[in-house]
């Protein structure tokens, strides 16, 4: 439970110098976030009465008291530009970031995991001398470049996939749930899911690799295969079981990663996520939308670090008793 309690601590703290310098950043700006409401030829009183209907007139301090009471009751704000609530606004983009962040982790984690534990098996010969730098190629290939390969080939050249958007025009759905298990979202989802699993599987499969070529060293397989066991058996059930836990904390922390890293995914297939919600709104000026998204990834990313201290204390029992000491 200290241990619990020390890292939420943390957690919060951190929240709150985010959220402290996003209020900060946007407000401090040079531009001033009211330009695509002022006319030249508005008065300075119609300029005045604008600004204050955005609470722009009142001093830093209060404007930050207003910010943050408004963050703890769960309110953003009201968009400069679309003259929406914020929260809605987010509440719609949030689950296509979601399910296409997910589903890319899961696809790449599992090809990683697999690939990687199959080439540590087959260390020296000429799949894996093939294999590793292949790898290193995708992995250092911009996402936008994969990105835009795939859709000039598979979108534009041979016509299966939809060039951009999650949804066909004119879908109507029953519930958001019904709109997400759709054929047509996941036909629209096939190509950025792909990217981004391609960009996202060096990690896992590279250090699985690293990890069983450790693990396969240790003793306990030393023994197993004195004992005649099917070499299959140890690297599935001895060697890939304890090489498995810095992959499963990597894959808590990528779903905050990649949910902050989908900007370019998202603006190179229309993809209505939160990456694309934070472009347009950064390039408008409505500062009350970008802090929202900005503070909506944040929470997400340090949320998953949270859950990935924890995990990592749960499987590994020795990171908890080093804290204490």
């Amino acid at each position: 439970m200290p241990y619990l309690a020390s890292r939420l601590l943390q957690t919060l703290l951190v929240l709150w110098v985010v959220a402290t310098l996003l209020f900060l950043m946007f407000r401090l700006m040079p531009a001033d976030p009211t330009s695509a409401f002022i006319d030249p030829t508005f008065t300075m009183e119609q300029q005045d009465q604008i600004r204050a209907a955005f609470g722009l007139d009142k001093p830093l301090w209060e404007q930050y008291l207003i910010y943050f009471a408004n963050l703890v009751r769960g309110e953003f704000g009201q968009s400069f530009f679309q003259q929406r609530p914020v929260i809605e606004i987010l509440s719609s983009a949030l689950p296509n970031t979601l399910v296409l962040t997910v589903s890319a982790l899961l696809l790449a984690y599992l090809f990683g995991v697999l690939t990687g534990a199959w080439l540590a098996w087959r260390r020296g010969s000429w799949v894996e001398a093939a294999a590793v730098p292949a790898v290193l190629t995708v992995r250092a290939a911009p996402e936008f470049w994969l990105g835009m390969i795939l859709l000039a080939v598979f979108g534009f050249g041979f016509g299966w996939f939809p060039s951009g958007g999650a949804n066909s025009p004119g879908a109507r759905y029953d519930s958001e749930l019904a709109r997400i298990l759709s054929l047509d979202f996941l036909h629209h989802m096939a190509l950025p899911c792909l990217t981004l699993a391609l960009y996202l599987q060096g990690l896992p499969l590279l250090l699985m690799r690293s990890n069983m070529l450790d693990v396969m060293q240790e003793d306990y397989v030393t023994m197993a295969r004195m004992k005649g066991l099917p070499e299959r058996r140890i690297v599935l059930r001895h060697a890939a079981r304890n090489a498995l836990l810095p992959v499963v904390t990597a894959f808590a922390l990528g779903i905050g990663a990649t949910v902050g890293g989908n900007v370019v995914v998202e603006t190179v297939f229309s993809w209505p996520g939160l990456g694309r919600v934070l472009v347009t709104a950064v390039a408008a000026s409505d500062y009350p939308l970008a802090q929202g998204a900005f503070l909506l990834i944040t929470v997400v990313l340090v949320v998953m670090n949270f859950i990935a201290d924890l995990l990592y204390s749960v499987l590994d029992p020795r990171v908890t008793h080093a804290a204490r000491n």
